[in-house]
């Protein structure tokens, strides 16, 4: 079993867990309560057990560290939080190689990283691993186990490894390095590896193998983690995401362990256990479950403390409770304020100001530095003094830290991150007077910057953040609370980038974000004036919350003209299935959780009359979801042209007929099945009376030869489609003879055919010859990837030899022509005055002697033919004389691919003669060239030198779907 494969299993184990106790009828803190046989929900027992063992071997040692841990433990949770802690912890703890070392073949993990997001309990099991240790508890046997705070270690300065392991264990630096340096029994616990004050990548540079050289400590800490210390010890190490890529380059061979937190069924236990109302309290838990983002935070404790408190209190005022979870930026702000409410017919009051600027400043320094702790030190840099702090201590909104005495940290990280966008809004008023941001705040043009939030994830946070305080309502929330004053010049601020030349925010952001941030705001006009300059969008639907966010910004994109969707896969359920006849509740059951926000985001169609372009590639919608989506089409006051790879066809087939009678649809790409269901209802829409398609794309269609007879028929009575597309399609010979005579068919309005990779042979091409005589609009024609061989393409050439042949554009790209009598009678076709004037013959053998052939039909003065695409025939530089001397005598020819055929510096040396030349008529040539050949990169100068109008593309790899010739095709 590898990593992943535990992982999986994990997490598997993890759910089994979660619902278990619901399948039981019991409530989760009851039935996960026990750990290594004792009951810890009564803090009682475990402390007489503690304090009722015998002394022993390492007694000093092991009882500084029980009374040590356990004052953390007992200390560890906010008000009633203690059962739901001790589920997240006995979940996972069973799980980590510690408590069971024979969870994996093979040899023993001797690196674990516990993973996860804020508050979720990562520090809290790390410190129950400790605790475990010092009552012999853990099932592999450990002489020494060794805590290690990053937090406190930002504050220790340079110092000795033996110095570093021995607080609380002097007897270490007495007995020497050499009683641990070889031990496998010796416990590391490093907690909070993201917490440490380090720039990036420096871990890496400075190692130590020296127990008894001074270092800074991130270079000890480093050096421990690279093995050079201690090299069999056993590591247990919590992070945050942000520091895991940094952390996993000093780590060989880690185990990986996602900490999740409270489950669904353990957040809504807490809130029934938090409200004595029970229909409160699902009624609270429900809002919390309505915004996707604040659930997710849920999964912290401290966030389900936050929102009950908040919304517990808004329901004893008789307030409604929903707008407060609308967003995370409402319900944050609405805690804080509700902490610090005036008493009614009272003004805010005065004593507050200076405390909250104060609290600001801690806060954005914390994220800019990726701090959330913070000692004295700090508070004297930022001129913030501790009595400041006090009414927001007394509050709950900031903690004395449990681990480092005399300092700070705010209730959870998302509280921290509000308070820095604050910040943003106060700093702007003291801005006007000359000010700046203090120490390492960035201001909002470096908040907003790319690369700073790529370093530094809780940024994104603060801006999201930031956009939610941009409204009035806000901003005056905040005044009134706290009495001081906010400059609402923020949001122009916000809409402008100074350092990227007034470019508006939206281009320096991925579109995720800034839809995120525009919801956030929860500001129409904000949106608006935000994405006026949007004309396409590309958005990848992960989950709930990317459909409900994105559904509040598309309705206000005005411009908005092209939309690319791409709905991930169980997103919707695939097993929709159900019939017409079934009323719409019914076959709606199963989506109905994500059906209402899927119905709200499809409603752009009717909000954005710009709107032509949709392209929903690689897609999972149900039978419902797409119902929806063509309604709201059919329906939509938008000019709509283009809908591109609406899949799975199996869903859309039961509505396609309503897109086949919207009037503006000109564009449709559909992904096919295997199912054979595709062709029927498509040939409904061909046939529709006010069907208007111009352009039809079939991919990976699998059909019966009477379906192919059909979509042929349909063809027949259809005048406005002019473009089909049939590639990779496994139509064979008996479908495209079925095509072939439709051509022949004096309705048939068809100007371009692809049928590349179909499986054509030879077999019929004397047909398709036949119809191209008789076909007067039939311009473009694609039979690429096909094995027509040299008697096909000579049964093509008595068809296009005729005058009243009208094709322009042929490609013959890989169709096993030779030298022989492929090449020879296209060759004397193109010396016929014939209609032709792109040729594409890329991946074929023609040689030496069939370019010769081609080359000696483009000096006639009859060849029509403007671009020819040789890639990959073959060509050495021998051969570089015939279309030297071809380009010298034609004035048609403007286009000329060479690329994949090895000329060399003599090929390219005799086509430099040529190209030089002021009235050499080409203007594109592609060629493989060889970058260090410094012979051919002069040639290529003087010929860019002297012939300035001539583009030479650079070709060194496999064109696969985007040949050059492929542009001519686009409709």
């Amino acid at each position: 079993m590898n990593r992943r494969d535990l992982s999986k299993r994990a997490k598997d184990e993890l759910r089994e867990a979660a619902l278990k106790p619901l399948q039981e009828k019991k409530p989760p803190s009851l039935e996960l309560t026990q750990v290594q046989g004792e009951d810890i929900t009564n803090p009682g027992e475990t402390k007489e057990g503690l304090e009722g063992e015998k002394p022993g071997k390492q007694d000093k040692y092991r009882s500084i560290l029980k009374k040590t841990f356990w004052q953390i433990w007992k200390k560890n949770f906010l008000p009633g939080a203690n059962d739901d802690i001790h589920i997240v912890t006995q979940r996972y703890e069973r799980l980590i190689p510690l408590y069971n070392p024979k969870m994996l073949a093979g040899p023993f993990l001797h690196t674990v990283v516990l993973h996860g997001a804020a508050g979720v309990g990562k520090t809290t099991l790390a410190k129950k691993v400790m605790l475990d240790w010092t009552q012999d508890s853990l099932p592999e046997t450990l002489s020494a186990a060794f805590y290690l705070s990053c937090k406190e270690l930002n504050h220790k300065g340079a110092c000795t490894f033996a110095e570093l392991m021995s607080k609380n264990r002097p007897d270490l630096q007495e007995a020497g390095p050499e009683s641990l340096a070889q031990a496998h029994e010796v416990l590391i616990v490093i907690d909070g590896f993201d917490e440490l004050r380090v720039p990036s990548g420096s871990l890496i540079h400075d190692i130590c193998g020296d127990w008894k050289k001074r270092k800074p400590v991130p270079v000890l800490l480093g050096s421990l983690l690279k093995r050079k210390m201690l090299p069999k010890a056993t590591l247990l190490i919590t992070t945050r995401p942000g520091a895991l890529r940094e952390l996993r380059l000093l780590l060989e061979q880690p185990l990986l362990m996602e900490i999740e937190g409270l489950s669904e069924l353990d957040r809504r236990e807490y809130f029934l256990k938090h409200f004595e109302d029970e229909d409160q309290a699902l009624r609270a838990f429900d809002l919390m479950k309505s915004n996707p983002a604040l659930f997710r935070m849920g999964s912290a404790p401290a966030v389900c403390w936050v929102v009950c408190t908040c919304l517990k209190l808004q329901m004893e005022k008789g307030e409604d409770p929903a707008p407060t979870c609308q967003t995370t930026t409402s319900l944050f702000l609405r805690f804080l304020c509700s902490q610090f409410t005036a008493a009614p017919g009272r003004c805010p009051s005065q004593h507050l100001v200076a405390p909250v600027k104060a609290l600001c400043v801690l806060a954005a320094e914390g994220v800019w530095t990726q701090t959330s702790v913070f000692d004295g030190e700090d508070l004297g840099r930022l001129g913030v003094e501790e009595s400041a702090l006090r009414p927001f201590l007394d509050k709950n909104v900031l903690q004395k830290d449990r681990d480092c005495g005399g300092c700070y940290s705010f209730i959870h990280l998302s509280v921290q991150q509000l308070l820095a966008a604050v910040f943003y809004l106060l700093e702007s008023e003291e801005e006007e007077d000359g000010g700046s941001p203090r120490g390492d705040i960035g201001d909002i043009q470096k908040l907003l910057s790319k690369e700073e939030r790529l370093k530094n994830p809780s940024l994104t946070h603060v801006v999201y953040f930031l956009f939610g305080l941009s409204s009035e309502k806000r901003a005056r929330e905040l005044e009134i609370t706290f009495g001081c004053r906010l400059s609402m010049g923020i949001k122009q601020e916000l809409l402008k980038s100074k350092s990227s030349g007034n470019k508006p925010f939206s281009s320096m952001m991925a579109m995720k974000e800034v839809v995120y941030c525009l919801y956030e705001s929860q500001d129409e006009q904000l949106i608006k004036e935000a994405m006026v300059h949007v004309k396409d969008m590309s958005l990848h639907l992960k989950n709930k919350m990317d459909i409900m966010y994105s559904s509040f910004c598309l309705k206000h994109c005005q411009n908005l003209q092209k939309i690319s969707l791409q709905v991930e896969k169980g997103l919707f359920l695939e097993n929709d299935t159900a019939s017409e006849s079934d009323t719409w509740v019914q076959r709606s059951q199963n989506d109905q959780h994500m059906l209402p926000f899927w119905m709200d985001l499809c409603s752009m169609f009717g909000s954005n009359k710009n709107l032509m372009f949709l392209n929903i590639s690689q897609s999972f919608l149900s039978t419902s979801a797409v119902r929806i989506l063509c309604e709201n089409i059919a329906c939509a006051t938008c000019n709509l042209q283009k809908a591109q790879n609406i899949s799975p066809a199996d869903a859309y087939l039961n509505r396609c007929v309503i897109l086949g009678g919207h009037k503006t649809l000109t564009h449709l790409t559909l992904q096919g099945n295997d199912q054979n269901d595709m062709l029927p209802p498509l040939c409904e829409v061909l046939r529709h009376p006010k069907c208007n398609l111009q352009y039809l794309r079939l991919v990976s269609c699998s059909a019966s030869a009477q379906q192919w007879a059909d979509l042929s028929s349909s063809l027949e009575n259809n005048q406005s489609l002019a473009c089909l597309n049939l590639t990779a399609n496994e139509l064979l010979d008996e479908g495209a003879h079925l095509l072939y005579m439709t051509l022949r068919h004096p309705k048939c309005f068809l100007q371009r055919l692809l049928m590349e990779n179909c499986h054509l042979t030879e077999a019929y091409c004397k047909e398709l010859s036949s119809a191209l005589i008789v076909n007067q609009r039939l311009t473009h024609l694609c039979l690429a990837k096909n094995a027509l061989g040299n008697h096909g393409v000579k049964l093509l050439c008595e068809g296009l030899s005729y005058p009243e042949c009208q094709l322009q554009i042929l490609m013959l790209y890989c169709c096993i022509i030779t030298i022989s009598d492929g090449c020879i009678n296209l060759s004397m076709l193109l010396q016929q005055n014939s209609s032709l004037t792109h040729l594409d013959l890329g991946l074929n053998h023609v040689g030496i002697t069939g370019l010769k052939f081609l080359c000696e039909a483009l000096k006639k003065p009859l060849c029509n033919l403007r671009c020819l695409w040789l890639w990959g025939c073959a060509i050495t530089a021998f051969s570089c004389v015939d279309p030297s001397s071809a380009i010298s005598n034609n004035q048609n020819l403007v286009t000329l691919d060479l690329g994949q055929n090895s000329l060399g510096y003599s090929g390219v040396k005799m086509l430099c003669d040529v190209l030089k030349l002021q009235n050499c008529p080409l203007r594109t040539l592609r060629l493989k060239i060889d970058k260090s050949d410094a012979r051919i990169q002069k040639l290529l100068k003087e010929i860019k030198e002297n012939n300035p109008r001539l583009t030479i593309e650079k070709d060194n790899q496999y064109p696969k779907n985007n040949r050059p010739s492929s542009h001519d095709f686009i409709f």
